[in-house]
């Protein structure tokens, strides 16, 4: 199996459920008492969110191609970023690095394209909402996407940084998620892609009207692939 570096800590919680999704199915392919060879370098999530509130991309991009490089160091074949927003800055680290990082993008841009999925809405924070970096990358997969809903992309801000990343999952967050999809559905799109780590806390991914791509177990099990080889 192949060592996997995780740039964690955006937030903690997040990077502990790539940890959780990524052992169970390498255990499950393995078998027996086999887990995932893994190095971790958990950032502290205030240093890094201080630079993304004031879209300094080069701060955020200082302390993640940072957290790469010691990843490398120690032995790590390829590279996972365990968060959406920050892979606006993904070539950075990418080109500061000899091994692969593996785009959480392209991960769920192929997902769709196997499911022949044409048209969605990409719901998430407001980076990953608004501007090119992620929505480029699953237009590329054929994948038409509904335009930004600014209102939601602020609402989903609030919710994840003054809620979701310390943990707390609050149901009227969780109703206001529920209504803003069930609108969604009734749109002509074919699928919802979940572009947010934390979001899962209030979303049940399983109970909705559309499908809904959840790009976090779909991006560690992109790294489960890479893993098992």
């Amino acid at each position: 199996m192949k060592k996997l570096g995780l740039v964690g800590g955006l937030s903690w919680g997040s990077t502990a459920r790539y940890y959780q999704i990524i052992n169970r199915g390498v255990a499950k392919r393995a078998g027996g008492l086999h887990s995932a060879p893994l190095v971790i370098e958990s950032l502290d999530f205030a240093e890094v969110a201080r630079c993304a509130t004031a879209d300094d991309w080069d701060c955020a991009a200082a302390h993640l191609t940072g957290a790469a490089k010691r990843l490398e160091a120690s032995g790590a074949e390829g590279i996972v970023i365990c968060a959406n927003s920050m892979h606006v800055i993904h070539d950075r680290i990418a080109e500061a690095i000899s091994v692969p990082v593996l785009h959480i993008a392209d991960a769920v841009g192929e997902r769709m394209q196997r499911n022949e999925i044409k048209t969605a809405a990409l719901v998430g924070t407001r980076n990953v909402m608004t501007e090119k970096f992620y929505r480029q990358r699953l237009v590329s997969y054929g994948i038409s996407l509904l335009p930004p809903d600014m209102e939601l992309a602020e609402r989903i801000d609030q919710i994840v940084y003054e809620e979701l990343v310390l943990g707390k999952a609050t149901r009227e967050s969780e109703r206001y998620m529920k209504s803003e999809l069930t609108d969604i559905a009734k749109q002509n799109v074919q699928a919802v892609v979940l572009a947010c780590t934390e979001l899962e806390m209030i979303v049940d991914v399983r109970a909705n009207v559309l499908p809904i791509y959840d790009s976090t177990s779909i991006h560690a099990e992109a790294a489960i692939d890479f893993i098992m080889g």
